[in-house]
């Protein structure tokens, strides 16, 4: 098959051969016959007005000056233009754009080479002949021994196999959606860069771009490699495309002195893709235990290789690689609760790894036998046990997907559901066994497991120390602490070292001898549900002092109690009575002893003995009481008061054993007792004072006698109490006593005849012996100052006749009374009265004459003869300037003044009434 070439014109200057097709059939495959493109090299010379096929291409060229117009022509015949044509002229052709400097060339060559990649298929839209030629003048060319212009003429530049240089493929490696920077070969600038690709599955090259250094152009179906561009001679693809994998190659025209020459880079470009974002497929995501699963990791693309692994995450748990599973496949066979989890799956190549989005494998089991825990945690040998009062939670926890359902029961009856059980305050009522049911509602499976809860509580209240009764050289002491459960562990610990130790109650018999006083034993109790044991101490100690005695009568007096006490200590200190010959009276006792004795007069005199014993004294200590009758002493054994005043009598206790009870008899031989009107009894110690308040000689008056008794014997002593009276006070006459106010106040007065003392006076009415109302006397008044000598009385009824007396009083003694005498009227005068009433009449007859001049005045017809006797007067009151108002001033009133009576005129006068009328009576 005879190819047919393409042209390329150039300039008239040396061309260096195209060698090593070899190189060329190496980086762009393989052809249809590499003899053509090895041996096929001829040198062509169109004829005139041979057809010139359409550029595919634009292709934009810059001419340094002086220099030949260089068109290029790819998959078809070479564009003719005429000489004389400028390249800034060139745009009527519309595939065509040619760009020159200012000079128009016109010795252009032409030179045909051979075709550099002949193919067998023709390329849709392009002519199935590929050709390059490179075309010159028919002037002068040189070419190859096949062409029919062969052999070239002398001194032309010709093409030779020899001189083709030997060049490998450059490989390189681009990432899809990324950058790749393809250079051409290096050297000095060239005039022309081209740039071809051929596709993987192809041989039918394709133009890139092309450069002449100032500016480049890109074929627009370039666009499937990527975002394309040149910097330089070197070819630049970003967004890179996975269409742009294959063969490139860069042809550079240069020039040198004497000759032009064109290089060759070839390059094999591989495009990687990264891994795409693997997908995890379950065979099945939620399996029963013991089955079989197989994960499946999915890679949609990639550049192989690509290497997997397999990541497991369980659920609260980190993430862990699978060492040993490289393949996309994971089997698991059989799968159990530990394959549970989140499954990733990792792919990498060359390019990148990436991880897959997480997948659950959810496995189903269970549930297991359920496992039941208490908090508190206490541990019996039958289960669990708990202190009451507090909180308990039973926990179940059964292994199981999805998680079982809990019933508690307790007794076969259902108590809660869920997997705690809460307890809030423990009681004995909650002991027992209690069963957790655990049920699987997917799987329909159950599981159970049974407890038994134990509730322990404590003793009541606190272990008890106590120390019990003496005996000779040892103490005994007890700890006690009953109840609980279980029971508590007691254990004594001394001064000298740890004692016994005991359930319940523990007694340690201590020896009493080398002991120091205030030795301290301790018990400590301790039980499982108290965090802290329980303590109680004892201190040993000595009662201070020594033993006290004292005697004591019963109700009655007809026993006599003989107590001893020695307080404090511990033990206590152990007492018994003695009598005078020191044989005992009864038995022993702890702290108190008391011993009861008949009474009976024969007792006195007698003395007894209290003896006290003492673990930690070294001897008993005594105290005697001596039985005895009592003895009395008063203060004064006669006593004399004034009438009125108070009276003190006191008696005092002088011995006495048992103490004797102390009372007062009055004169009537009575005993005084508190109640008594009259009388206070004032008890302090042994004294017994009597106090008698407002003495009076008829009812105080006497011999008292106070009385001690007990149950040994009895005394007495009498007091005398004299009550006198106050002398007499003078006597009184009455000098005046007269009505006032309408009789029904009087005025009195009064004077002393002869001397004495007083301290008031009292004042008596009562109705006259006339008057059919007479009477007792009755205190008209009283408290009246000694100093006074005279008293308004008021108060009385003028209708009754009144007779008065009056008497003085020293304290409680009165005086004879006065005479009796009875109230006078006071004089009468007329004088006044007349005066008075006629000063009214006067004033009140001048203010009826003004009203009736006044109506005169203003009524004329009414008064003629006076009307006219008052008209000229007025007129000449107003003639004269008077602004006075008639009507005014007959209006005005003249005030009434009246004499007023003294305050003695007054009491003493009866008041005149006088009334004047005035009537005016309208015509």
């Amino acid at each position: 098959m005879e190819v047919e070439p393409a042209l390329l014109r150039i300039p008239a200057a040396s061309v260096q051969p195209i060698k090593h097709a070899d190189s060329l059939r190496k980086a762009f495959g393989n052809y249809q016959s590499t003899n053509t493109f090895r041996d096929r090299r001829r040198v062509l010379v169109p004829q005139p007005g041979e057809p010139t096929n359409q550029m595919i291409s634009d292709i934009p060229h810059t001419l340094r000056e002086h220099e030949e117009r260089l068109l290029i022509s790819v998959w078809g015949n070479p564009l003719q233009l005429p000489s004389s044509t400028p390249f800034r002229q060139q745009q009527a052709y519309p595939q065509t754009v040619a760009k020159s400097s200012s000079k128009v060339f016109s010795n252009t060559y032409s030179f045909i080479s051979t075709p550099l990649y002949p193919i067998s298929s023709p390329t849709p839209g392009h002519p199935s002949t590929q050709q390059v030629r490179l075309h010159m003048p028919t002037e002068a060319f040189t070419g190859c021994k096949t062409s029919p212009h062969w052999p070239p003429l002398k001194g032309q530049p010709y093409l030779t196999s020899k001189d083709a240089p030997e060049e490998e493929a450059v490989p390189l490696q681009g990432v899809r959606g990324g950058s790749v920077e393809l250079a051409c070969s290096s050297g000095p600038t060239p005039l022309v860069v081209l740039w071809s690709f051929i596709p993987v599955d192809s041989v039918v090259p394709r133009p890139v771009a092309v450069t002449d250094g100032a500016s480049w152009k890109v074929e627009a179906g370039a666009s499937t490699l990527g975002v394309v561009s040149l910097k330089n001679s070197s070819l630049v693809l970003e967004e890179l495309q996975e269409s742009a994998q294959g063969y490139f190659l860069c042809q550079a025209l240069h020039t040198s002195p004497g000759q032009l020459h064109t290089t060759y880079t070839y390059l094999t470009l591989a495009v990687l893709v990264p891994v795409y974002k693997p997908q995890v497929r379950l065979s099945d995501p939620s399996p029963v235990e013991g089955v079989s699963v197989v994960a499946t990791c999915v890679v949609r693309e990639g550049t192989e290789p690509v290497t997997f692994a397999w990541h497991h995450e369980a659920p609260r748990g980190p993430r862990e690689t699978l060492v040993g599973f490289t393949e996309p496949l994971l089997s698991l066979d059989p799968v159990d609760r530990t394959h549970l989890g989140w499954y990733v799956c990792s792919a990498q190549n060359i390019v990148n790894a990436v991880n897959s989005d997480r997948v659950f494998l959810d496995v189903m089991y269970g549930p297991d036998k359920p496992a039941i825990t208490v908090e508190p945690l206490g541990f019996t040998q039958e289960g669990f046990w708990v202190s009451e009062r507090q909180e308990v939670t039973l926990s179940c926890l059964a292994a199981s997907n999805p998680p079982s359902h809990y019933v508690w029961l307790r007794d076969d009856t259902q108590i809660h559901t869920g997997p705690i059980y809460l307890i809030t305050s423990a009681g004995r009522t909650h002991a027992g066994p209690y069963t957790c049911l655990a049920h699987n509602n997917l799987l329909d499976t159950r599981t159970q497991s049974t407890i038994q809860l134990t509730i322990y509580y404590p003793p009541e209240r606190q272990p008890s120390c106590t120390v019990l009764p003496a005996t000779p050289g040892a103490v005994i002491l007890l700890c006690t602490w009953p109840g609980g459960l279980p029971t508590a562990q007691l254990q004594w610990e001394g001064p000298l070292g740890t004692g016994p130790a005991a359930s319940s109650n523990v007694t340690w018999s201590h020896a009493a001898a080398g002991l120091p006083n205030n030795s301290v034993f301790t018990c400590t109790g301790q039980h499982p549900s108290l965090r802290l044991p329980a303590l109680c101490q004892i201190m040993l100690w000595e009662p201070p002092w020594s033993p006290t005695c004292r005697t004591t009568a019963t109700v009655g007096s007809q026993f006599i109690m003989l107590g001893c006490e020695w307080t404090g200590g511990h033990p206590p200190a152990l007492l018994s009575w003695l009598d005078g010959q020191k044989q005992p009276l009864g038995g022993s006792s702890n702290s108190l002893a008391v011993h009861l004795l008949k009474a009976h007069g024969g007792l006195a005199s007698k003395e007894y003995t209290c003896r006290g014993s003492h673990p930690l004294k070294s001897a008993d200590l005594h105290c005697q009481i001596q039985l005895e009758a009592p003895q009395l002493a008063v203060a004064e054994s006669q006593v004399s008061v004034l009438e009125g005043e108070e009276a003190w009598l006191e008696c005092t206790l002088r011995g006495g054993v048992p103490p004797a009870q102390l009372l007062w008899l009055a004169p009537w031989q009575q005993q005084v007792e508190q109640s008594t009107s009259g009388f206070m009894l004032y008890s302090k110690s042994t004294q017994l004072r009597l106090q008698i308040r407002d003495a009076d000689p008829a009812h105080h008056r006497g011999i008292y006698q106070c009385v001690a008794h007990n149950a040994v014997g009895n005394s007495s002593q009498d007091v005398l109490l004299e009550v006198l009276r106050y002398p007499a006070p003078p006597n009184v006459t009455i000098n005046h006593l007269m009505y006032r106010r309408h009789r029904r106040e009087v005025q009195l007065q009064w004077a002393l005849q002869g001397p004495g003392n007083l301290t008031g006076f009292l004042v008596q009415r009562r109705s006259s012996v006339s008057s059919p109302g007479t009477g007792a006397w009755e205190t008209a008044a009283r408290d009246i100052e000694p100093e006074s000598r005279d008293r308004l009385l008021g108060g009385l009824d003028p209708e009754v006749l009144y007779a008065f007396r009056i008497l003085a009083l020293n304290h409680r003694t009165a005086g004879h009374p006065s005479e009796v005498k009875t109230p006078v009227d006071p004089p009468f005068s007329a004088y006044p009265a007349v005066v008075g009433a006629a000063g009214t009449g006067m004033v009140v007859a001048t203010v009826a004459s003004l009203l009736v001049f006044q109506y005169a005045a203003r009524h004329p017809h009414t008064f003629p003869c006076l009307g006219r006797l008052l008209i000229p007067l007025e007129h000449r009151d107003q003639q004269e300037g008077s602004g006075e108002d008639l009507e005014t001033q007959a209006g005005m009133e003249t005030p009434v003044t009246s004499s007023s009576l003294s305050p003695g005129q007054e009491a003493t006068d009866a008041p005149v009434n006088v009334t004047i009328t005035v009537t005016a009576a309208a015509s």
